[in-house]
């Protein structure tokens, strides 16, 4: 279903609950002016129309021992869609890997990969990235700094 099918409601709640997943229903529906029950209603029906696609809690890094982001772009050996596909698998199965794109440019895709430190990184580098035959050429770009993250989607 298209966003234009959602009216100002929804929008309102996929807003709130972007910014605090751990509202109650009672705190969403005051906050955007619906009783309690047609607030859940709405919530259970973006539920299970995929918008809402889960809840989970936003973690500081560095205080979890993950001070260490690195984006690293990923080129193809070949373009065939059975190692694409291989490795969009195996990307998605490394722990380290907090998000992954296929990209236009230079790579053929961006991934960020969150690690205690440079000898981890050096790790999941040589033992789950360098070891793949359909990978022809990596490089890595370190964080410096981390701006902005895990931010609410821009919803019109």
């Amino acid at each position: 279903m298209p966003s234009d099918a959602l009216d100002r409601f929804d929008h309102a709640i996929l807003a709130a609950l972007q910014a605090d997943g751990r509202l109650s229903n009672v705190e969403l529906a005051e906050r955007v002016g619906l009783s309690p029950s047609p607030c859940l209603r709405r919530v259970k029906r973006l539920e299970a129309e995929g918008y809402i696609t889960g809840y989970r809690s936003v973690l500081d890094r560095d205080k979890v021992g993950l001070g260490l982001t690195v984006f690293v772009e990923i080129k193809a050996a070949r373009h065939r869609i059975d190692d694409s596909q291989a490795l969009q698998a195996h990307l998605a199965a490394i722990p380290e890997v907090v998000a992954a794109h296929m990209v236009s440019g230079e790579a053929d895709f961006l991934v960020e990969v969150v690690v205690p430190d440079l000898k981890a990184y050096e790790r999941v580098l040589n033992e789950r990235l360098l070891v793949l035959d359909m990978v022809k050429d990596i490089r890595s770009n370190f964080a410096i700094r981390i701006i902005k993250t895990a931010a609410p989607l821009p919803l019109s």
